[in-house]
């Protein structure tokens, strides 16, 4: 939901920031399948996900793949924070996996011909007024294709997140502008489906929480889902942190709504699939469903679903990301298959993801290796890093008397010189959640946000920061004792 361009970024940043701390510091559905590919038996998939467990160190997960009409599978693996095993019908939160029920509960309401994809937004919405009077020209359609121009660098995000409800939150955009124009440029953003949510309360006379029990997840049968924290336990996910999971408790912001706010489970996501490959009870119309599954015409983003191509496979996939929980889902048109990974972690480097592809080359007769170590490997590195930045700090402030004696007759700007690669982490520190921001396409990032998935790129920065003031500091104070006494 909120950091899945987030830590992609900070991940990216990983290799680049290690470089350059450690050496300053010394210086439509066709054919199916008729049933399940050989090697994605029930067995098969829980000897897979067996030595996923094993191999990725996952605290918890939960898992369901379908087929056609039937789940082939669905179980629960690890455990939760407070030590209970994970189940098929532990809950989970979804983040943004939230996006393709939104647009279920929108498409709902244009098959009973209450709304309709192309009309204005603001038309049914009279809190949904920006400065900007390209709002005025935002349809439906725009909010589920991600094509509204609506952009986390144009709103006031901090805003929306204080919202006690999701009318609240349509008017803290009222400051706000737009990207580009309407439907000529996608760019996700989760207030397209906060939007979408609010849109669902006003046409339905209901809380959108109430509208997604009683048409979405009702009819399904997914009796452990909700929107919000209903069924959620009050211990939450966790964190790694240098390899070792941490327990912690999500972090605050606006759940209700319909960018990320469904929680689920393996089994309930299973009904859901099942639905969204075309088979058991329909909620809309098959056209309806093409519909949602297929991009518009200016980016890869139906309405909810992405399409992407994995190994020569079309999939249509969503992941979701909070800062103790990942997900990701994905259905396979050409031969019913459907995915869905649920995790109660979040770290710099996603699994979920890699058990997924494993999971469709199975569905395809292959024999993926479990996934794993890319995590540890990511932590380890940084681990050391942050041992290295701190021995050279301690090195740095004991030589730096030898340091002083050899500069003191430099001018003020060759002692600037050489003290500027020491206070290069601390610039690094300085501008860091700055960084994550630009790279996540001006996502607003807080240092909050840094101590979750990134705490231990977050730690590892901070150590060698402390380490580059240290030195700076001691080999000042020894030239200017130096330089005093003669």
């Amino acid at each position: 939901m909120k950091h899945e361009l987030i830590r992609p970024a900070a991940a990216g940043l990983v290799t680049a920031l290690v470089t350059a701390l450690v050496v300053p510091l010394v210086t439509a559905p066709a054919a199916r399948a008729a049933s399940p590919a050989p090697g994605l038996t029930p067995a098969a998939v829980e000897a897979y996900l067996d030595r996923t467990m094993e191999s990725t160190g996952l605290p918890g997960m939960s898992v369901v793949v379908t087929h056609r009409g039937e789940i082939v599978h669905a179980g629960g693996y690890g455990r939760e924070p407070d030590g209970e095993p994970v189940t098929e019908r532990t809950p989970m939160r979804v983040a943004s996996v939230s996006k393709s029920f939104t647009a279920m509960a929108v498409m709902t309401l244009v098959d009973d011909g209450r709304i309709s994809l192309d009309e204005p937004v603001a038309g049914r919405l009279p809190e949904f007024r920006m400065a900007d009077r390209r709002a005025a020209g935002i349809t439906v359609r725009h909010l589920l294709n991600q094509t509204s121009g609506l952009s986390d660098t144009t709103v006031d995000i901090g805003a929306t997140q204080e919202a006690p409800s999701l009318a609240g939150y349509v008017s803290a955009l009222g400051t706000g502008t737009l990207a580009a124009d309407p439907g000529t440029r996608g760019e996700y953003c989760n207030v397209n489906y906060d939007v979408a949510a609010r849109l669902v309360e006003v046409v339905s006379g209901q809380s959108f929480g109430d509208y997604m029990e009683r048409r979405v997840f009702g009819p399904l049968g997914m009796t452990g889902s909700a929107v919000g924290d209903r069924v959620v336990r009050p211990s939450e996910g966790f964190n790694s942190m240098y390899g070792a999971w941490v327990a912690r408790r999500e972090m605050p912001g606006f759940r209700d709504g319909g960018g990320g706010g469904v929680v689920t489970n393996a089994a309930d996501m299973g009904r859901w699939l099942i639905s969204q490959t075309g088979d058991g009870r329909r909620l809309v119309t098959p056209e309806s469903l093409r519909t949602m599954h297929t991009p518009s015409a200016v980016g890869d983003y139906g309405m909810g679903w992405v399409e992407e191509n994995v190994d020569g496979t079309r999939l249509l996939v969503h992941s979701g990301n909070l800062f103790t929980y990942t997900a990701v889902e994905a259905i396979v048109p050409d031969t019913g298959y459907g995915f869905a990974v649920m995790t109660n972690s979040a770290a710099l480097h996603d699994d979920t993801y890699d058990v997924l592809t494993g999971l469709v080359a199975m569905s395809r007769g292959g024999t993926p290796d479990a996934p794993g170590g890319d995590r540890q490997m990511f932590e380890l590195v940084l681990g050391l890093v942050a041992l290295a930045a701190a021995g050279l700090g301690v090195l740095g402030a004991l030589r730096s008397r030898r340091w002083a004696a050899r500069r003191a007759g430099n001018p003020a700007w060759r002692v600037g010189l050489r003290l500027a690669p020491s206070l290069l982490p601390v610039a690094l520190f300085a501008v860091y959640p700055w960084s994550i921001s630009f790279i996540s396409n001006g996502r607003t990032v807080t240092w909050e946000q840094l101590t979750y998935f990134a705490a231990p790129l977050t730690i590892t920065l901070a150590v060698a920061a402390v380490a580059g003031t240290v030195t700076a500091a001691t080999r000042l104070a020894r030239l200017r004792s130096v330089v005093s006494t003669r």
